[in-house]
């Protein structure tokens, strides 16, 4: 393998320039203020993490996970999400705090990838964990703020889809009992959004499942194809509660109802579809899902749901639902909106005139301004008239002369 060039840099990650960095943090800060006015509290986890704990409970599969060994040999991760470092800083240091716990973040996280197109090893999230209630009022509530984020982030167009994984558990289980492959391969065929694949293998379950113990009615095929529909308004609620009569997917159904309602109470239900068709792309996941997309932009801006049973792994069963926005994707969605423009002040003096020009620049900065200060004749002073600074003041002889230049 050829050494690489000084210039070059690995496959899945990027260099951010200042006005995206300018953007991100303007995210950032906005989104993170907005969950601050919800009571949620910012907390910092490490970027490395133990693989036996952390690592093996996140949301990413083994092999898409990075790897380290330390001085002592022992296998570290960095971190593939976020949710699985917080539950483990609940489930000790917190362990405690009165429930219910509202904790926020914003952090990179890392994900071994394939060398394909689009398809990020490193990346930024800003979301929340609500950890200590399983209501509806608590899944309604990340739902509610999820949108908020949105809104404070920018985006000015998107649509939250929202389902439960257990009614897909349950229809399944009640139509094509036990077949645990078979169920495996219609939730990856959904997952990947793939209708054509999906009607095409439940018509083959059906033409050579009958020996299978499963049903291979016309009836069960039709309920299996109907999943596709299920898509839309607090409608979805009843349509579905029609086509099974599993306990597992009428709770869910049940419970996601309630959820809808009180999203109606908030004012934001127009934002938000039913999607019995969603899986869930994280294994933890027991409930509630749900995805953000934004106009413009093919990829998820936005995901969460509810994970009751992820911090039994650390030793604390309670349950837990959050969310996460991918920032650098809402970023790159954003590139050709406008943004404000920053003040930016340029000072120029003469050797005299030092002292009170630099003086003049700190008075200026603790006022909140950007100040650049270049002396007479220098680089910056050269290159000053094709620099869009906002205000030029020069200092000659220890007199400021406004607007300079």
């Amino acid at each position: 393998m050829s050494k690489p060039k000084g210039f070059e840099k690995p496959i899945g990650v990027r260099d951010y320039l200042p006005h995206v960095v300018a953007r991100l943090r303007d995210i950032e800060s906005k989104v993170l203020a907005c969950m601050e006015r919800w009571g949620y509290q910012q907390i910092i986890t490490p970027s490395m993490e133990y693989y036996d704990t952390v690592g093996v409970a996140s949301s990413t599969s083994d092999h898409k996970l990075f790897k380290l060994l330390n001085n002592r040999g022992t296998t570290l991760v960095l971190r593939s999400d976020m949710t699985a470092p917080i539950a483990r800083v609940v489930s000790s240091l917190l362990k405690a705090e009165a429930l219910p716990l509202r904790l926020s973040y914003h952090a990179n996280v890392f994900r071994a990838i394939e060398e394909e197109a689009g398809r990020e090893a490193e990346f930024f999230q800003t979301g929340l964990e609500l950890v200590g209630d399983d209501s509806p009022e608590a899944d309604a509530e990340v739902v509610a703020l999820a949108i908020a984020s949105l809104q404070a982030a920018g985006v000015q167009s998107f649509k939250i889809a929202m389902g439960h994984v257990g009614f897909l558990n349950g229809l399944f289980e009640e139509i094509i009992p036990g077949q645990t492959e078979d169920q495996k391969l219609l939730k990856e065929l959904l997952l990947r959004r793939d209708v054509v694949g999906y009607r095409a293998a439940v018509q083959q379950l059906f033409s050579t499942n009958s020996g299978k113990g499963a049903d291979a009615s016309e009836e069960s095929q039709n309920q299996l194809e109907a999943i596709l529909r299920l898509r839309g308004g607090k409608e979805i609620c009843d349509q579905a509660t029609e086509l099974s009569s599993n306990p597992l997917a009428v709770d869910s159904v049940s419970h996601l109802c309630k959820v809808w309602e009180v999203l109606e109470a908030y004012g934001v239900s127009e934002h938000v579809l039913i999607d019995l068709t969603m899986i869930g792309d994280f294994s933890y996941y027991t409930g509630m899902i749900f995805e953000g997309y934004a106009a413009g932009i093919g990829s998820p801006v936005a995901s969460g749901g509810r994970y009751d049973n992820l911090l039994q792994q650390f030793g604390r069963d309670v349950p837990a639902t959050g969310f996460a926005l991918k920032t650098n994707r809402i970023v790159d969605g954003m590139e050709g909106q406008q943004v404000t423009e920053q003040h930016t002040v340029f000072i120029r003096y003469d050797a005299e005139s030092r002292r009170e020009a630099l003086t003049e620049a700190t008075r200026l900065r603790e006022a909140g301004k950007v100040v650049i200060t270049g002396i007479l004749g220098g680089t910056a002073d050269t290159e000053a008239s094709d620099t869009a600074y906002t205000e030029i003041i020069t200092y000659e002889k220890g007199l400021a002369i406004r607007p300079g230049i």
